[in-house]
């Protein structure tokens, strides 16, 4: 599934469509939720700056007459989809379901799976998109996700920390390959309770989370599978990751045998000789 890093590769990689106009909206088989307006309404609207909220992108659409909004289209890539943007992208194939065509090109949503979505909504803060973007946290490089912050998020709680951070409300974008890692950077055993956690291994791992996903950004995301950026490339962090995948090979920080184990279903990965509960 893409995560927050592929979702904002995925932003920066389309950048080129902001000021484009739209000529046509084509939707193919429906995906997971409906989009909620005539595509022919769009018609006409120049797309403003990409925005991302978690695993959301938001094309905001704008009428000519400056200071008049169109409302936008609310993005999310489901579990196997992206998205390519080109002047020239062939024709649509089977899994194409939603495209925006515009003067400088299309916007393609290739999802197999169907799990995505294409929403128009009036604006972030309006329905259906502020009730799809309620339950979510705070960003990662938001200044006011603070150390702080999260040692108060984690008191209570009994759930282990791995589990919480998938959660998506402790914060957005730890997905299972950044969690595993965050962990290992922060020297915290996957499985250790989050009331657990005191003041200075929460500073840690509020650390590692911000370090790992840069660094997954910067590498262009994971492929682990079919990711691709809207122009086609694939991602690099898989190959730099610190534990993910590992299992069996020895810890780079201090040697010993790194191991999976799956919690809540997903695979973890974790060194039992240097991350602690």
């Amino acid at each position: 599934m893409p995560e927050l890093p592929e979702v904002e590769v995925t932003r920066r990689s389309v950048g080129g469509i902001e000021g484009a106009r739209v000529l046509a909206l084509h939707m193919g088989k429906p995906l997971r939720w409906p989009l909620g307006i005539e595509p022919e309404a769009l018609v006409g609207l120049q797309v403003g700056p990409v925005g991302r909220r978690g695993k959301y992108l938001w094309l905001p659409l704008l009428h000519q007459t400056p200071g008049h909004d169109g409302g936008g289209l609310l993005w999310h890539l489901g579990m196997s989809g992206s998205l390519a943007f080109s002047a020239h992208l062939g024709p649509r194939g089977g899994h194409d379901h939603a495209e925006l065509v515009t003067d400088r090109g299309q916007l393609r949503l290739t999802d197999p799976r169907r799990f995505g979505a294409v929403v128009w909504s009036p604006g972030l803060g309006e329905l259906p998109a502020s009730k799809l973007l309620a339950s979510l946290g705070p960003e990662p490089f938001d200044p006011t996700w603070t150390p702080e912050a999260l040692h108060a998020a984690l008191q209570g709680r009994r759930m282990a920390i791995k589990q919480a951070l998938l959660s998506g409300d402790l914060v957005v974008g730890a997905g299972n390959i950044y969690a595993s890692d965050a962990l290992w950077q922060a020297g915290i055993d996957p499985r250790t309770p989050c009331a657990r956690i005191g003041p200075a291994r929460a500073a840690r791992l509020h650390a590692a989370v911000r370090q790992v996903l840069a660094e997954a950004i910067d590498a262009g995301g994971s492929t682990l599978r079919d990711f691709r950026n809207a122009h086609g490339e694939v991602g690099q962090y898989q190959g730099q990751a610190r534990v993910y995948g590992r299992a069996g090979e020895a810890c780079s920080r201090c040697g010993v045998t790194i191991r999976r184990i799956v919690q809540g279903q997903r695979a973890t990965y974790f060194c039992p000789g240097c991350q602690h509960r």
